[in-house]
């Protein structure tokens, strides 16, 4: 280890990161087109330093001082007297020079009207800024759905990078504030490793076609297994019918939305209470609600496993309700009661103020009993 990677250890400073360099479109073969101006413009260079020394007797740096000044037809004049021979050898480096920067420029005007190399540049740009994300959700195709969800994501701070392969991303992207996306194919994996997806949390296919989702559904569990990433991602899809539902779960989605089911279900509890319609919208997606509800993990080392519920004195200190219990095989218990046993891996619903949800979060997860609970 280098002294600067010691010192940015010992102030903790971290490296920003950055795309793999395989991953980043290459820029220099739009710039070879300008090969030949560069080569002219060399040869001109050492032509007419050569000519002025020759010719009128100049120092190697006064002729290469003279022929910069030429070509370029800055106009400063002639730093010596020199002779007519020099003086025609004089006017025909301005005309090189003025011929080479015109063909030069015509070149840069071409290439720029063409748009690649700003195409490639902002590609570039888009790939270091997703390459700083971590945690985010990577959201296949840009739908009306799409929009929706990339909305409540911004409103709780949760990054994300959306993918489509339509050329029409980019005003989409402009329109709706995508912070990031990409052009591309969803279910490539050259597309996943573009997306940052092994620091993702998750993924989200909300594809109107049946075939689009299952592609991606099956392409991000084999990434998983090609790559040997430490945990599966979430993966979040949708489909019409109750078919295409269990046919994407067994395929590997987690959780699969039904938009006609999600309909009928809200159309026939406003029918049934119509006082309750919008008591679930409110609890659970309005930004400025001061109460929150999540799920907590119980990690093996945490001090609250085989302990009873009314042990850890969560409600007294932290002002939060524990209203269902995970266990580690999949039986969800709800309002467990007291004398219920926390095991390890097991998962807490909690309820109460975001506060008091990350308090009891820092309580679960320590080693030893906190200070506080021992005078409780």
């Amino acid at each position: 280890m280098n002294l600067s990677d010691r010192i940015r250890k010992f102030l903790h400073w971290e490296r920003t990161p950055k795309p793999d360099p395989k991953l980043l479109p290459e820029v220099y073969p739009y710039f070879k087109e300008f090969r030949l101006p560069l080569i002219l413009t060399v040869m001109t260079m050492l032509v007419g330093t050569l000519g002025y020394v020759m010719i009128d007797g100049f120092s190697v740096l006064d002729a290469l001082y003279q022929t910069g000044i030429t070509i370029t037809t800055v106009g400063y004049g002639e730093i010596a007297p020199v002779s007519n021979a020099g003086r025609l050898f004089t006017i025909t480096l301005i005309v090189a020079g003025f011929a080479i920067f015109s063909s030069a420029v015509g070149i840069l005007v071409a290439e720029l009207s063409r748009g690649t190399i700003i195409e490639v540049l902002k590609e570039r740009h888009m790939l270091y800024k997703i390459a700083r994300l971590k945690k985010h959700f990577v959201v296949c195709y840009h739908n009306d759905y799409t929009i929706e969800v990339t909305k409540q994501l911004r409103k709780n701070h949760i990054p994300f990078v959306v993918i489509d392969p339509r050329k029409e991303i980019h005003k989409w992207a402009e329109e709706y504030k995508y912070p990031a996306y990409l052009q591309a194919e969803p279910h490539a994996e050259l597309s996943m490793l573009k997306a940052h997806l092994s620091s993702a949390k998750g993924l989200i296919t909300l594809s109107s076609s049946i075939a689009d989702n299952i592609a991606i559904i099956a392409s991000v569990r084999l990434f998983e297994k090609e790559h040997l990433l430490p945990r599966p991602y979430y993966v979040i899809s949708a489909a019409d019918s109750l078919s295409d539902v269990e046919k994407l779960k067994k395929l590997g989605a987690d959780t699969v939305v039904s938009p006609t089911k999600l309909t009928a279900q809200r159309v026939s509890a406003m029918a049934a209470r119509p006082d309750m319609e919008n008591m679930l919208e409110e609890f659970l997606y309005k930004s400025d609600n001061p109460l929150d509800m999540q799920e907590i993990v119980i990690p093996k080392y945490s001090w609250v496993v085989l302990k009873k519920i009314k042990e850890t004195h969560i409600r007294e200190i932290t002002n939060t309700s524990i209203v269902g219990l995970t266990k580690k095989d999949g039986k969800f218990i709800t309002m467990p009661k007291g004398d219920v046993l926390i095991t390890s891996e097991c998962k807490l619903l909690v309820v109460g103020t975001q506060n008091g949800i990350r308090a009891t979060k820092d309580i679960l997860r320590q080693r030893q009993k906190p200070k506080e609970l021992k005078f409780v």
